[in-house]
């Protein structure tokens, strides 16, 4: 994909750009660490990085960074490679998937760091966002190092493997994780320690790759199926939470069908692009309280 790509005074704009839409890319749940400002942009950290996201008009403005960092960090991190708009047409082939991909038009996967995601999401089982995104806060800020000041508040990176290997569970739990205490530590130390390669698994197929996570603790079919799709570049993943299971039921399937049979008609139906589907169906269901009534 080719934009017009300028920088100006520690921000890059890029004109043209299509399907992207911060609250879409943000707010569907494949990241923690973003958080809305007053004046509807977005501030994160991401790779040490801390960046704010604002559209205006036609233009996607990144402030706090450069163009190198762009094209190091940010190009893959937004996925600004990929033509959305030409998997969109073949999704809307099918008219459910149409209209969810209207409401989140915006959203983009984004590439993010394995460890980080692996944490993030063994800390979001059975977990409300506003509680993951504070525990993560509150994990980055006690052990993540101090990366600089930005419009009046202090940021910190995410933890590393290292950093976490050597807190106590105990001592954890005071980031209120609770029960998943044991969970990260045990992560941090497979990482450290034991020399558990993330960008190996990485390099494996969906299958191994998805064996091989879930030799973590904590880490559960849906939950390796969001570190393959938010981390691994495994588009072909396809995550089930409750909001998936019940728009796959609403629309698809019948009622009470498992866990394991609509992950596979998922994957069979949308085949390499099923990780791309699950996310507007997600997102539009969640948005719209759809499938929480029976049809």
């Amino acid at each position: 994909m080719e934009y017009n790509i300028t920088e100006d005074n520690n921000k890059v704009i890029i004109e043209g750009i299509r399907d992207f839409d911060p609250v879409h890319i943000f707010e569907c749940g494949q990241c923690f660490r973003w958080n809305r400002e007053e004046d509807g942009s977005f501030t994160g950290v991401a790779f040490e990085r801390v960046l704010n996201v604002k559209v205006e008009n036609d233009k996607v403005i990144l402030s706090n960074t450069n163009i190198e960092e762009f094209n190091n960090i940010w190009y893959d991190y937004f996925d600004l490679g990929r033509d959305y708009g030409k998997m969109k047409e073949i999704f809307s082939q099918d008219e459910i998937l149409k209209e969810a991909v209207k409401f989140g038009s915006g959203i983009r996967i984004l590439n993010q760091e394995p460890f980080e995601i692996l944490i993030s999401f063994i800390i979001s089982a059975n977990n409300a966002i506003p509680r993951i995104k504070s525990s993560i806060e509150r994990l980055s800020k006690r052990y993540g190092k101090h990366i600089g000041e930005y419009n009046g508040k202090e940021y910190y990176a995410f933890p590393t493997a290292e950093a976490l290997s050597k807190v106590d569970i105990e001592e954890l739990k005071e980031t209120k994780i609770g029960f998943r205490a044991k969970y990260v530590s045990n992560a941090a130390k497979k990482v450290y320690n034991e020399g558990v390669n993330l960008d190996y698994i990485k390099t494996l197929d969906t299958t191994h790759a998805r064996e091989e996570l879930m030799k973590f603790q904590g880490v559960g079919p849906k939950v390796s199926d969001c570190i393959l799709l938010f981390s691994m570049e495994k588009y072909e993943a396809f995550p089930i939470d409750v909001w998936v299971k019940r728009i796959m039921e609403y629309f698809y399937l019948k009622e009470d069908t498992s866990m394991n049979k609509i992950q596979k008609y998922g994957e069979e139906k949308f085949k390499d692009l099923a990780g791309f589907a699950q996310q507007y169906l997600f997102y539009y269901a969640r948005e719209l309280g759809i499938g929480k009534k029976k049809k």
